[in-house]
């Protein structure tokens, strides 16, 4: 079977992003810290869904000097992509790993010492040396040693900082850096991440004790990057900021002219006129209450179009809001643009970003559907092609 002709290929909904905006965050955050303090930009689960590789060059050429991940899949593909800038893998690795990681200048988190010990053993066998990061949890409750003042001792699963001292003799690791990462920095009310603070402040002074003295300290996500100067230490490291979005309700970006950077449109498929008590979608959920005309939305589910945002989303067509009427389907939805004259099949509509004089944005659908902006863009699941200005 020959491939279609390009117009057959041509998408019926679509995510742009403007990496000339991201650029201008990158740069913007960049210099609320001090001179000379590193920026590691956090592009793990593909930057949020804005593009992994894309956004990974737009920060270093925009000021970044470090990369952070989660998955080694995800660092894997940007060596293969050219990118040759410190790695920072935020997630587990693996001892059969280590010949990719040291070879490829990717460095390992250590957050327990029975990992430290398999690195260790790992890289003597290949006569290499592994860069880590030690991950010390001050409060988050995930991943890391934990401060001597918070470690039941007696329920044989302790993991206190006091075994990161083995780690100052262990052979084919070198300590690069130490961080911790805030489970509320977000929040108006500092107490809990000055007291995360504190504790860190408190376990770097530990490991110098131990004799391990890391070049890098790191702690600030985008939050304490925008609000607590005290955490910028030697790193920082933002995430969603640098996607222009704000990292919670409580933390104002406005001042600092932070643009969110992903646009998601698509257009018309079908429009038809409809009587009163009509129904609409499975389950026959919405149905009008006065003659009206519904428009067919080529983006459903399947594409991280919540079905949450049934019956309570809404679109832009027009320069106006269309609300989403009926169940969100895996690949269409519908809304009632009965209110908006000469809608027909064809037209544009902006589901995510800005059209005219009006704005939806990911903390609305956010909003509407019980979460937080990252994942209405992190949940993009790909099917939609992505263009990038």
């Amino acid at each position: 079977m020959n491939t279609p002709k390009a117009p057959l290929l041509e998408p019926q909904s679509r995510v742009q992003v403007d990496l000339s905006a991201f650029g201008q965050n990158v740069r913007t955050l960049k210099s609320l810290a001090p001179t000379g303090t590193r920026f590691c930009a956090v592009v793990k689960a593909n930057a949020y869904g804005h593009g992994g590789i894309p956004c990974a060059k737009t920060a270093l050429e925009n000021g970044a000097s470090f990369l952070a991940l989660v998955r080694i899949s995800e660092a894997v593909a940007m060596r293969d992509a050219g990118i040759t800038a410190p790695i920072l893998l935020l997630g587990e690795a693996l001892p059969e790993q280590v010949s990719f990681l040291a070879t490829h200048g990717i460095r390992a988190s250590v957050a327990d010492i029975q990992t430290a010990r398999a690195l260790s053993a790992a890289a003597q066998a290949l006569n290499t040396t592994l860069k880590i990061h030690i991950k010390l949890d001050t409060g988050m409750g995930r991943l890391g040693f934990l401060h001597p003042d918070v470690v039941i001792k007696e329920s044989g699963q302790a993991a206190g900082i006091g075994q990161a001292r083995e780690i100052a003799g262990l052979k084919g690791l070198e300590v690069e850096g130490t961080y911790t990462h805030f489970a509320k920095a977000d929040m108006i009310d500092k107490t809990h991440v000055k007291g995360q603070l504190a504790r860190f402040n408190d376990m770097v002074a530990m490991l110098a004790d131990m004799g391990i003295h890391p070049e890098i300290r790191h702690a600030a996500n985008s939050a304490a990057l925008l609000e607590l100067p005290e955490a910028h230490f030697d790193m920082v490291r933002p995430g969603i900021a640098m996607y222009g979005m704000a990292p919670s309700g409580e933390v104002d970006i406005t001042g600092h002219k932070l643009v969110p950077i992903m646009s998601i449109t698509a257009k018309v498929i079908y429009v038809k006129a409809v009587p009163k008590d009509f129904s609409i979608s499975y389950g026959a959920t919405h149905v009008t209450a006065a003659p009206t005309v519904i428009a067919t939305v080529p983006i459903g589910y399947a594409d991280g179009y919540s079905r949450l945002l049934s019956n309570q989303g809404q679109m832009l067509i027009k320069g106006q809001k269309a609300p989403v009427v009926g169940r969100v389907t895996m690949d269409f939805t519908m809304i009632d643009v009965g209110h908006i004259p000469g809608v027909k099949p064809g037209d544009d509509v902006t589901i995510l970003g800005t059209q005219v004089n009006e704005r939806i944005t990911a903390d609305d659908i956010a909003g509407l559907t019980g979460t937080i902006n990252y994942e209405v863009t992190a949940g993009l699941t790909g099917r939609m092609p992505v263009s990038y200005v």
